[in-house]
């Protein structure tokens, strides 16, 4: 269990982090970025596989049509929600960033309703209204819909809806996905390079070279650590640690890179964290009913 909580703690705080990482690349274009979080994430997970001698899946997998459809589409998502991330960090939008993974919860919980045909207690449906509210409210004040953060937790719900009926684990299915996105990747850096717009060969310091090549480890590690986690400790203990990356991430935005987080913004938020509190609420008592019965 403290392992397991350990694990999970530690690629929570990494997500948390990232904008500090993002940050450090903002002289790189957003697309760049990505490309070299694909391309650098298939050589640091190929290179896991090979020393834990786990390739066995790769022919199977290849052998099942709709299960390689299954993962063009999980690894597309992905790829959108990484690129909307790293757009919006490098851009000045951490806050809003932040916000997206608070809403994704429940976005989880409306997927599931919708997709999965789960029936959804009074409790969520209250804290999916909190949360539509806020939303509203936010979108009142601003004058346009939150789209970076509702972006970001539909591609990321959607991406988890797939993930959740993978037939492959973590390690296999991330590896896949990117070997999936690896020749995109690969086309791209190259057609950059061609053209002498190559971040990567033109930049004057290697420290950039350096960050944009750790955007494997970077990518893969926290993934490999929340596996670890996940298959240790309840999904109850889960749902509560996985807060600590967008509160992280939100007080970066506010307090290392100064963006604006009015009153008006602070009641959004409120509505959001409320419908997370009721939803977190509920499902504890739920599941002390179902322990009692």
């Amino acid at each position: 269990m403290k392992t397991g909580m350990l694990y999970a703690a530690g690629a929570f705080l990494s997500w948390g982090l990232f904008p500090l990482y993002f940050h450090a690349i903002k002289d790189v274009p957003a697309s760049e970025i990505l490309a070299h979080r694909m391309a650098w994430s298939l050589v640091f997970l190929m290179l896991v596989l090979l020393v834990r001698r786990q390739w066995k899946w790769l022919p199977q997998v290849m052998r099942q049509p709709k299960v390689v459809a299954s993962f063009v589409a999980s690894a597309f998502l992905l790829s959108a929600n990484w690129f909307v991330y790293i757009w919006a960090v490098n851009n000045g939008h951490v806050v809003d960033a932040s916000l997206g993974y608070f809403i994704n919860p429940l976005v989880n919980v409306l997927l599931g309703m919708l997709v999965l045909k789960e029936k959804l207690r009074r409790g969520q449906w209250l804290a999916i209204a909190v949360a539509a509210t806020g939303v509203a409210w936010l979108t009142w004040q601003a004058g346009q819909v939150p789209y970076i953060a509702l972006v970001l937790a539909l591609s990321f719900g959607a991406y988890g809806l797939l993930r959740k009926t993978a037939a492959l684990a973590a390690l296999e299915g991330l590896s896949f996905e990117t070997l999936i996105l690896f020749p995109l990747a690969v086309a791209y850096l190259g057609w950059l390079v061609f053209h002498g717009q190559s971040v990567f060969v033109n930049a004057e310091s290697d420290t950039t070279r350096w960050l944009l090549a750790a955007a494997g480890p970077t990518t893969a590690i926290p993934l490999l650590l929340f596996a670890a986690g996940a298959r240790r400790i309840p999904m109850s203990v889960l749902g509560m640690l996985q807060y600590m990356s967008p509160s992280l991430q939100m007080l970066l935005g506010v307090w290392v890179f100064h963006e604006a987080f009015s009153s008006n913004r602070l009641v959004g938020f409120l509505f959001i964290w409320g419908a997370l509190a009721i939803y977190m609420l509920e499902g504890w008592l739920s599941s002390r009913k179902m322990s009692n019965a």
